[in-house]
C-alpha cells in the first residue's frame, strides 16, 4: 500500500481515509470509515518510527496492552496492524477539536476551562501511569478537547514504542507544557496561568523530574481545592460551533453525541512549533549556576560594606575574577576558590549509608515530621506515630489525613517544643490545623481553617493553605487568596495570607493578607517574619520584614533585581540565623544578611563563575545553632560564617544527575521545597541523582550517601529528627544514623 498523505493514497487495511491528515509525533492521524460506515481514527506511523529495528515488536506489544485500558478521557483502541508495509493504529472517532487549533483560532482558555484540561489529562495519564505505560505525545496537537472534556488516546506512538522509552514523569511536563499553552498561546510565561493552577502547573515543569507531581497528585491536589464545580459548557460557543462545522464537514456524525464525532483537520504543524522544553526549563529554572549544561566553576567575593545605594538587594560591587581552576573529569566543575578566597573545594564521596531500621507499613506517607524520639508519618488514610529509635509503632493513629504529598510548593508538617502540628483532613472536615502531644500522641487541639475565612455568608475567596511553621508561642499558617469573582489576569500579583494562631490553644490571634505576601520565613523564635513577592517573570522581586508583635504590620522593604521566582509558596526562600535575614540579591549571585529588626545590611557574599557564566544562588539554610549558613550554588555547597560571611568550606558534586545532565544540589534550583536539613554537627541535602549525602559540618567532607534505586520516580521523601535522618520510599519507612552508626 502506498502511504498515506505521500501520493493521494486514499485507503489503509479495511478504512477508507477522509479528508486530510495532521500531524502527531511524526505520524499522520486521519477520520477514515469501515466499509459498514463506521467512523474511526487512523493513525498512520511515520517512517522513521517505522523504520526501528525493534519497532514493530513493540508496537504489537502496546497495541495488546492498550486494548486492556479504559478511562473517562481515553480514546480506546480497536485495531492495529504491527506488520503491515506501512503500520497503524485505529482508535475510536472522537469528535472534537485540536486544542491547538482551539487556541490558535480562539484564544486562551478560561480558568474554568483549564481546569477541566488539567484534571482530564492527568486522569487519562493516571490510568496510563498505573498500568505501567507512558503516553509520550500528550501535546497541543495530540489533545482533543470534546463536548465533555479533553481526550487523548490510550496509546502514545512515542510513549509505547520509543526507544528508550520516556518515563512519567515525562508525560507530567508534557501535561504542564499543554495547559500553559492553552493558558498564554504558546509563551513560555507561568504568570498566565491562573492562581488556583500556577503552582501545580508550574510544579509539572519543574527542569528536575523527581520535583513534579504525579497524575494522581495533581487530580488530588485540584479536588482538594474545591472550587465551585463548572455550570454548563465548558468550552465557549465558538469552539463548540467549530466543532459542529467539522462534523458537518465529514458529513454523518453530530458533534455534541456524548464526545463521539469527526476528527477536523488541521494544517501541517512546523517542525518547533509551540514550547519547547528547553525554552521553558530556561523561563522556570532561571539559570541556576547551569548554563551551555554545566554547573559554572565559582569564585567568592563580600565584605562588610552597604551595598550601593545604602540598601541592601541591589546589584553587588564589582568584584575580582579568580583564575580558572584546574580541569576536572565530571561535567559538572565546582567552585575552586584561589588560595586567597578560602580553602579548596571537598568533592563528596562516602560510603553507602548504614540503616538503623526499616520497616514497611500498608500506605505510602504524604507527609513526615520527627523529633528526637518520635516520627509522625501521615498518609491519605490516618496519621501514626513510631518510635525514633526502633520504627515501632508507639501511639494509637489519628484520623487525621492529607492527601497531598509534602512537595516543593506545600509544606504542612512542623515540630517544636515536644509538639507536632499539621494541616490535615478529618473524615468529616476538610482543611484543619491540628496539633499533637509528642509525648503521648493525643490530639491537643484542632481548628477548622475554613470556620475562618472571611467574607461571611456570600463565598468570594479561598484560603488554600502551603506552608505551617511555629515561633515561640505562636503558630502560622501561609498560603493564597484566591478570588472568586471569575476575574483573572496574568499581569496581577499573586496575593497571598499570613494567619497566626495560638500554639496553646489553636485560637486565631490575627490574619493579614496582600500582594506583598508570597513565600514566608519564619523563624525560630523572635517577632520579626520576613515575606517575599513577586509577579512571575514581570517585576523585581520584593523581601518585607512582617512584624507579628504588631499583628502582621509590615516593616522595612527591599527591592530585590531578578528574583521573579520570590512569588513560590510553600517552603522558604530565605533563611534566619542570629538575628539576621539571609537572601539573594543583586543579580541574583549575591547573598545578603540583613539585621531582621531594622533590615540594615551586615554583610554581603557574592559568587561569581570563574567561566565568567552568569551565577543564581539558591535557597540558603542555617546550622541549628545558626553559627553557619549554607549556600547551594548548582553543584557546589558553600558554609559561611553567619557572623560575617567568610568562607569555610566548599563541598563539591561530582557525576551526572539521573537524566544525565550535571548533578545539581536540589536546593539551588530556587523551586522551594525542604531540600536541605541540619543536625547539630551534619547536613544533609539531596542531589539531581536522587542521593541523600550527609556531610559533616565541620569539614564539609561526606559521612555517607543514600540512594534507594526502587524510590519513586518524584524521589523520596525526608526529615530529620534529632540526630537521625527518617526517609520514606513507598511504603517502606528507613532510619539513618547522622555518622552512619
Amino acid at each position: 500500500m502506498n502511504h498515506p498523505g505521500a501520493d493521494g493514497a486514499d485507503r489503509i487495511g479495511p478504512y477508507a481515509l477522509l479528508g486530510r491528515g495532521r500531524t502527531v509525533g511524526g505520524s499522520e492521524v486521519f477520520a477514515a470509515r469501515t466499509d459498514e460506515g463506521l467512523l474511526v481514527t487512523v493513525t498512520v506511523v511515520g517512517p522513521e518510527l517505522a523504520a526501528d529495528p525493534g519497532f514493530r515488536d513493540r508496537f504489537r506489544a502496546a497495541v495488546e496492552a492498550a486494548r486492556t485500558l479504559s478511562g473517562a478521557f481515553l480514546i480506546p483502541v480497536l485495531d492495529a496492524d504491527a506488520d503491515a508495509p506501512v503500520p497503524w493504529l485505529a482508535t475510536r472517532f472522537t469528535a472534537g477539536l485540536p486544542l491547538r487549533q482551539a487556541v490558535d483560532r480562539h484564544g486562551p482558555l478560561s480558568e474554568p476551562a483549564l481546569r477541566v484540561l488539567a484534571d482530564g489529562l492527568a486522569r487519562a495519564l493516571g490510568v496510563l501511569h498505573a498500568a505501567g505505560t507512558v503516553h509520550g505525545e500528550v501535546s497541543p496537537d495530540s489533545v482533543l478537547l470534546t463536548m465533555d472534556g479533553p481526550r487523548i488516546t490510550a496509546l502514545g506512538m512515542v510513549g509505547a514504542t520509543g526507544s528508550p522509552a520516556p518515563s512519567p514523569t515525562d508525560d507530567m511536563f508534557d501535561l504542564g507544557a499543554t495547559v500553559l499553552f492553552a493558558a498564554s498561546e504558546g509563551e513560555p510565561d507561568t504568570g498566565a496561568l491562573p492562581v488556583s493552577l500556577r503552582d501545580v502547573i508550574g510544579g509539572c515543569l519543574y527542569p528536575e523530574p523527581a520535583d513534579r507531581p504525579t497524575a494522581e497528585q495533581l487530580v488530588a491536589y485540584l479536588r482538594h481545592q474545591n472550587l465551585p464545580a463548572l455550570e454548563g459548557r465548558w468550552l465557549p460557543p465558538a469552539v463548540t460551533a467549530d466543532m459542529a462545522a467539522a462534523t458537518a464537514a465529514v458529513g454523518s456524525e453530530s458533534a455534541g453525541g456524548g464526545g463521539r464525532g469527526p476528527l477536523p483537520p488541521l494544517p501541517e504543524i512546523t517542525a518547533g512549533a509551540g514550547v519547547s522544553r528547553r525554552k521553558l526549563i530556561i523561563a522556570l529554572a532561571g539559570g541556576a549556576a547551569v548554563l551551555g549544561g554545566t554547573a559554572a566553576a565559582l569564585a567568592f567575593s563580600g565584605d562588610s560594606s552597604p551595598a550601593p545605594e545604602g540598601r541592601a538587594g541591589g546589584p553587588a560591587p564589582t568584584a575580582r575574577t579568580a583564575s580558572p581552576s584546574g580541569g576536572r573529569s565530571t561535567s559538572a566543575p565546582s567552585a575552586s576558590p584561589s588560595s586567597t578566597d578560602g580553602p579548596e573545594p571537598v568533592v563528596l564521596a562516602g560510603p553507602d549509608a548504614v540503616k538503623a531500621w526499616s520497616k514497611a507499613g500498608k500506605n505510602a506517607p504524604t507527609c513526615l515530621e520527627a523529633s528526637d524520639k518520635v516520627v509522625m508519618v501521615v498518609t491519605d488514610t490516618a496519621t501514626s506515630f513510631l518510635d525514633a529509635a526502633t520504627g515501632k509503632s508507639v501511639f494509637h493513629p489519628m484520623n487525621t489525613t492529607n492527601t497531598f504529598r509534602t512537595s516543593s510548593f506545600e509544606y504542612l508538617t512542623a515540630y517544636a517544643d515536644g509538639v507536632f502540628y499539621l494541616l490535615c483532613d478529618t473524615p468529616s472536615v476538610s482543611g484543619v490545623l491540628a496539633a499533637f502531644d509528642a509525648a503521648g500522641g493525643k490530639a491537643k487541639w484542632a481548628t477548622n481553617l475554613g470556620a475562618t475565612d472571611p467574607g461571611g455568608a456570600k463565598f468570594i475567596s479561598m484560603y488554600p493553605s502551603n506552608f505551617v511553621a511555629v515561633a515561640g508561642d505562636t503558630v502560622y499558617v501561609c498560603g493564597q487568596v484566591r478570588q472568586m469573582d471569575g476575574k483573572f489576569s496574568a499581569k496581577s500579583p499573586t496575593t497571598g495570607y499570613i494567619r497566626a494562631f495560638n500554639a496553646a490553644t489553636g485560637k486565631r490571634l490575627w490574619q493579614v493578607e496582600g500582594t506583598d505576601i508570597n513565600n514566608v520565613l519564619v523563624p525560630p523564635s523572635g517577632s520579626h517574619l520576613l515575606a517575599t513577592s513577586a509577579v512571575p517573570g514581570k517585576k523585581p522581586g520584593r523581601v518585607q520584614m512582617i512584624d507579628a508583635g504588631r499583628k502582621g504590620a509590615r516593616g522595612w522593604k527591599v527591592s530585590v533585581p531578578h528574583a521573579s521566582y520570590y512569588f513560590t509558596t510553600g517552603w522558604p526562600l530565605t533563611c534566619y540565623a542570629a538575628g539576621l535575614f539571609l537572601f539573594a540579591g543583586g543579580n541574583g549571585n549575591t547573598l545578603f544578611a540583613v539585621d531582621a529588626a531594622t533590615g540594615r545590611e551586615k554583610w554581603h557574599k557574592r559568587f561569581d563563575a570563574k567561566s565568567g557564566d552568569q551565577v543564581k544562588i539558591g535557597t540558603p539554610f542555617t546550622s541549628q545553632d545558626g553559627a553557619t549558613v549554607y549556600v547551594p550554588v548548582g553543584s557546589d555547597l558553600a558554609a559561611l560564617a553567619t557572623a560575617d560571611g567568610t568562607l569555610r568550606w566548599v563541598a563539591v558534586l561530582d557525576g551526572a544527575s539521573d537524566t544525565g545532565g550535571s548533578n545539581l544540589f536540589n536546593a539551588s534550583l530556587r523551586l522551594g521545597g525542604k531540600n536541605a536539613q541540619c543536625s547539630a554537627d551534619t547536613v544533609f541535602a539531596t542531589d539531581s541523582a536522587k542521593t541523600l549525602w550527609a556531610i559533616d559540618a565541620a569539614t564539609g567532607r561526606a559521612r555517607w550517601r543514600y540512594s534507594d534505586p526502587g524510590q519513586p520516580d518524584v524521589g523520596f521523601m525526608w526529615t530529620v529528627g534529632g540526630d537521625h535522618v527518617f526517609i520514606a520510599s513507598h511504603l517502606t519507612m528507613t532510619a539513618i544514623a547522622a555518622h552512619g552508626r
